[in-house]
């Protein structure tokens, strides 16, 4: 299948299905037929204002979907990745009961189980086979669940789409869980090309073995279709033959498996029909209503999740993806469709797409908002609209429009993407709050003070407009600060491209960038957004914010998620404990092994970090950049063992480069480890000491931090410039 703007729409509309779906099912996981029918009846939409629960979650669904697709990424695209590399890709993403093993425990969880394995050395696919955690464990549903990634990465190649869904999911998974995986993966990908759900069924069983569970339910249930029955009765089989009650462990893949099969047979190839069947039968309803979600996505494009009621408007493209990759947390559809659409070239040695040079928003395919709201001020400003709109440049085909009415002098409007941790999460109260941080909402900002903001707007209204780029962040109290650029001022029909260098925000982690528009007179229009992008290196230093006290010893109080810390949130926290009690505020703890806390992203590319730092007790311990997760940076350490070094860790530390060195522990140390292309350079007090050139798969971006190799240390400050 050629990889054109059609696949490109069907990937992001597979994307779409696949969140609507989680979130549609995610308020009542678990449930029984019988108790949805009492309590909330048909699913015919979304029913989390019903439960007090919020509809954009995070969810292990999503976030193990496209985390875990990452393995291609960072094994050079090969499309013979195998299950040991995905598992090394799972140790670099995964915050150990903090991000999407939250509720694991070995023997509990099947993902935590196979996680432990390999924490321990047992590499996949041991770490998730039968012979390894016995057939209960291994046979439950996430291998199926976590799949729909590496079926949108092989678009009409089913048997690309089950060996990749073979090796990812033998990571974690074996027997009839890994045959489902399969059968799920194979359908998505055949869904490209093929439009007959009968079909669709059919070719992709072939690549199933005959004499499995999986095999057998997928041919009763086709039989079943085939007589004059309804859903319901077809449900009433299925949970006759294949229920929860024929099988062990907490949600095995077999039942549910069953569901997924008769809601595409029962549904009439509808998406809301299709979606209400396998949600209201019950079960593991978000994992299920995902993969259908995806299937119907990816076979019917976008105007197939339109047939219905609006899935789209209340998620707004909007995703939450917590790992240790922090820059990633905040995203949303377009964004991730993109890096599976760049993945499927690059497995094809295409490159990537560059759409609109890369820009961070770009909304260049129909409905894509990219998580953009519109900030209702109060009851008396003007009513403001977002929407993507067809718009045709020399880059890109599409642009997101801000429809305002009714400007006047103190009447503005307001648009926004959220960049950091939401504003509207720390307004969560009760069940819903319990249900959203069920696990860490781990999160660096996508943007930070020192880079560059560059826009091109266009304008279309009946007065001359002012526009201003602003920032808000989490300052005092954590409440929001806004920071507003100078203004830019545009007459009707105007077309610009303005620049605005990000402001000085004292460490404090940046929530929002946004759009305001004023007129002194009354005014209405539109103002496009052909794209807005995020530019170059910080120049920032991380400290304890002014405006948070240092705690006297004997007062201190139990520090919460929120209140007064969102400057610590800013972080990736991988690490036994942060303290910021004591004089120093960057002061952390390691007891076995590595340890570390960073923030960044992926525009972070050459620039150096520095920190004067003071051991108490390690084995090693410094600074690091170009961060990639747990398991991929570059350091600059101080060793117990008198050295001084630049290593990469790489799955496994290597040492690039060491020399001699003087340590004495309670001693401070100024180090700046410098990356410059694939240059590398140590400086101790300001003095080059160390160097050498990475020629071997070299990191080209990433954020920077500290670690601590078996004991403490800590800093005031981090910079990075």
């Amino acid at each position: 299948m050629e990889l054109d703007k059609k696949y490109e729409e069907q990937v992001y509309a597979g994307v779409l299905g696949k969140i609507i779906g989680v979130y549609l099912g995610r308020p009542f996981e678990g449930w029984t037929y019988e108790r949805i029918m009492e309590e909330l009846g048909p699913i015919n939409y979304y029913v989390n204002d019903k439960l007090q629960q919020p509809i954009c979650v995070t969810d292990d669904d999503i976030t193990g979907t496209f985390t875990f697709l990452r393995a291609l990424r960072d094994f050079n695209y090969d499309k013979n990745i195998t299950a040991k590399q995905i598992g090394q890709t799972w140790l670099n993403n995964l915050i150990e009961d903090r991000t999407i093993l939250w509720w694991g425990g070995k023997g509990n969880s099947t993902e935590d189980t196979a996680y432990q394995n390999l924490k321990q050395g047992i590499h996949a696919p041991e770490s998730g086979s039968i012979k390894m955690n016995g057939k209960t464990v291994a046979e439950q549903i996430g291998a199926q669940i976590f799949i729909d990634g590496w079926a949108l990465v092989s678009p009409g190649n089913p048997e690309q789409a089950v060996k990749l869904a073979k090796e990812a999911g033998s990571v974690s998974h074996d027997g009839e869980a890994v045959y489902g995986a399969q059968m799920i993966a194979a359908m998505e990908s055949l869904a490209f090309v093929e439009k007959d759900i009968s079909k669709l069924i059919n070719e992709s069983k072939r690549f199933i073995p005959k004499d499995s569970i999986i095999f057998k339910l997928i041919s009763d249930i086709q039989d079943w279709s085939a007589g004059n029955i309804d859903w319901e009765q077809a449900r009433e089989k299925i949970a006759a033959k294949y229920g929860y009650d024929k099988y062990l462990g907490n949600c095995h893949m077999v039942p549910n498996h069953a569901l997924i099969i008769m809601s595409l047979l029962f549904g009439d190839d509808d998406f809301q029909k299709t979606l209400m069947i396998v949600n209201t039968a019950g079960w593991d309803t978000d994992c299920n209503s995902g993969n259908v979600g995806c299937i119907l996505g990816i076979k019917n494009g976008l105007d197939g999740l339109k047939t219905g009621p609006d899935y789209l408007s209340p998620i707004n493209d909007t995703i939450y993806c917590p790992t240790a990759i922090g820059g990633e947390t905040i995203t949303d559809a377009l964004t991730e469709s993109y890096k599976i659409i760049n993945t499927a070239r690059n497995l094809e040695g295409l490159g990537n797409v560059v759409v609109k040079d890369d820009a961070r928003y770009h909304f260049n395919l129909p409905e894509s908002t990219q998580s953009w709201k519109v900030n209702h001020l109060d009851d008396n400003n003007p009513s403001t609209l977002i929407s993507n709109i067809e718009y045709k440049s020399d880059i890109g085909n599409r642009a997101l429009e801000i429809e305002f009415n009714d400007l006047s002098t103190g009447l503005s409007s307001e648009c926004y993407v959220d960049t950091f941790f939401p504003e509207e999460l720390t307004k969560l109260q009760g069940l819903a709050r319990t249900r959203f941080f069920h696990y860490d909402f781990i999160s660096c900002p996508i943007i930070y003070s020192g880079q560059r903001i560059k826009t091109q707007l266009i304008s279309n209204s009946n007065k001359d407009i002012t526009v201003n780029l602003f920032i808000k962040y989490w300052g005092e109290n954590d409440k929001l600060i806004k920071l507003n650029s100078d203004n830019f001022f545009f007459q009707s029909n105007e077309n610009k491209i303005l620049e605005w260098d990000v402001p000085d925000t004292h460490s404090n982690p940046i929530a929002q960038l946004g759009i305001s528009i004023s007129s002194e007179e009354k005014c209405s229009g539109k103002l496009l957004v052909n794209y807005l992008d995020i530019l170059g290196e910080p120049k920032i230093t991380f400290k304890k914010p002014e405006h948070i006290a240092n705690p006297k010893r004997g007062t201190e109080s139990l520090e919460t998620p929120f209140y007064g810390h969102m400057w610590k949130n800013n972080w990736v926290q991988a690490i036994d404990k942060w303290e910021s009690r004591w004089k120093e505020p960057f002061r952390i703890t390691q007891n076995i092994g590595r340890g570390v806390i960073f923030t960044g992203n992926d525009k972070w590319k050459n620039y150096s970090v520095s920190s004067k730092l003071n051991f108490h007790l390690v084995k090693s311990g410094g600074i690091i950049a170009r961060v990639q997760g747990l398991k991929r940076y570059y350091s600059l350490e101080v060793t117990s063992e008198h050295k001084l070094r630049i290593a990469k860790m790489y799955y496994e530390l290597e040492i690039l480069k060491e020399v001699d060195f003087n340590f004495e522990f309670f001693t401070d140390y100024d180090l700046t480890l410098e990356v410059i292309d694939n240059k590398i350079k140590g400086y101790l007090d300001g003095k080059l000491i160390i160097e050498v050139e990475d020629k071997n798969n070299p990191f080209n971006s990433g954020g920077a931090g500290i670690v601590a190799e078996d004991g403490t240390m800590c800093t005031n400050e981090i910079t990075v410039s």
